[in-house]
């Protein structure tokens, strides 16, 4: 059989083991909380379901294609970024026990008030939108060219497979899935990595010492993902609604033990590019890689995308759920909750059948939420409500500078690829944090 053929196997056949695997909720708690049995997550499947959650299909094929073009010094920079799980797990549980709140909605609507939380909503369910269809597109993209009738129906498939055992069992689904493609990752990503090594003149001391610590190739990245690591977090619900589950000091563990966990997994993968590097490869790295050693690889390399555009998929679906229902009070019934995973599956995969490129102008990027650096990073500091708008709007605006190419040169200090991001998020942090301390030190 082609390669196609095992692909739909995996894809459909891993998707029914899933379905069948999958607790089924049988009220709200199971389905928005992710309780069994009246019992929170242990740390255990804590830290596996945060780490699984974050490596995604678009995350891991990034950081091959960063190790392709840095070195190891590419995978190291996309890392930077997981320091966010130690950031979020240390202030979640401040939030908690010193603070008493039992959400990030309910902390903001506490401190802020009503219009806080409309903002701040907004922003996640824009974050959410986008994580459906720029997952799945990846999916996509290993069955056919963008726009062949293989590439439109691999993604509606992989879609409404993964929307089925999310309608199953809600979060209780997504967490006691991510534990299976969890260990599903780290096997398939240690037979790689075993195949890679036990090539002919490529060692780990070639990978270590790939690529050049400097900003222009590398570092510009790696320091501005460690800059917007107080505020990412924030944003995705994926990630907060997990800071809420267990209790305080398992969340704090778990969510510490992801940080690092979580990094040395994408500098793992990141291998993938350095190797592609090392054999003067041009293109996707993971796909090239996968060619290069045969057919079985090829398959192992896409399954492993496969695992983890699902678990990200099926967690997108129960945190916009739990959003609507729980966090804004729309409805909190199980009837609800499968609605809104299903309108947010139809609405997400609608950029699928346009240019998805178009949205890039409009995505909600790390960059569009520095502001929300202060809100956490000083959550126990009382200021005005107005202290929230000015610092989000400013990071608003910075977001669009980025966007747009408008930030001044004079500004930057130093050159290459993520420089304009490094600086950027730079003078943007300082900004913010000082527009939210103004009203403060106005009243004073």
């Amino acid at each position: 059989m082609s390669v196609e053929y095992w692909q739909w196997i995996l894809v459909i056949g891993s998707s029914l083991l899933l379905f069948f695997l999958s607790p089924l909720a049988k009220n709200a708690s199971e389905f928005f909380k992710a309780t069994h049995r009246k019992k929170a997550p242990n740390a255990l499947m804590l830290t596996g379901s945060l780490i699984i959650s974050w490596i995604f299909a678009k995350s891991i094929t990034n950081a091959a294609n960063l190790g392709l073009d840095y070195g190891i010094v590419g995978g190291v920079a996309y890392a930077g970024y997981y320091l966010s799980f130690a950031v979020a797990g240390l202030i979640i549980y401040k939030i908690r026990v010193k603070g008493g709140f039992s959400s990030i909605h309910e902390f903001l609507t506490t401190k802020f008030g009503k219009g806080a939380v409309a903002l701040f909503s907004i922003l996640i369910c824009i974050r959410l939108f986008n994580e459906v269809w720029s997952n799945t597109i990846v999916i996509g993209t290993y069955f056919g060219d963008q726009g062949t009738q293989a590439y439109y129906w691999s993604i509606l498939i992989f879609t409404a497979l993964t929307l089925a055992y999310a309608l199953k069992g809600g979060l209780s689904s997504s967490i006691f899935t991510d534990v299976i493609q969890m260990g599903l990752f780290a096997i398939l990503l240690s037979v790689i990595l075993g195949v890679i090594f036990t090539a002919e003149d490529f060692t780990i001391k070639d990978a270590a010492t790939s690529g050049t610590w400097s900003l222009d190739l590398g570092l510009n990245l790696f320091f501005a993902a460690l800059i917007q690591s107080f505020s990412y977090p924030f944003h995705d619900p994926v990630l907060t609604d997990r800071g809420f589950l267990s209790s305080p000091k398992v969340t704090r563990r778990s969510f510490i033990m992801a940080s690092i966990l979580g990094a040395i997994c994408i500098i793992m993968f990141s291998i993938i590019g350095v190797y592609a590097q090392s054999e003067g490869f041009k293109g996707q790295a993971a796909v090239e890689v996968g060619k290069a050693f045969g057919v079985v690889i090829l398959l192992v390399i896409n399954f492993i995308m496969i695992t983890s555009a699902a678990s990200t998929l099926d967690s997108t679906f129960s945190s916009f759920s739990k959003l609507l229902a729980v966090d804004l009070n729309l409805g909190n019934t199980l009837k609800f909750g499968r609605l809104a995973m299903i309108a947010v599956a139809i609405l997400g995969t609608i950029p699928v059948f346009l240019d998805a490129e178009i949205l890039s102008a409009t995505t909600i990027s790390g960059t569009m939420v520095i502001g929300l650096t202060p809100v956490f990073l000083f959550w126990n500091i009382k200021v005005p409500k107005l202290s929230f708008y000015l610092s989000v709007c400013c990071g608003l605006v910075f977001g669009f500078l980025l966007v747009f190419g408008w930030f001044p040169e004079a500004l930057k200090f130093s050159t290459g690829k993520y420089a304009d991001l490094l600086w950027i998020n730079v003078w943007g942090i300082l900004c913010c944090m000082m527009l939210y301390m103004l009203p403060k030190w106005i009243k004073n």
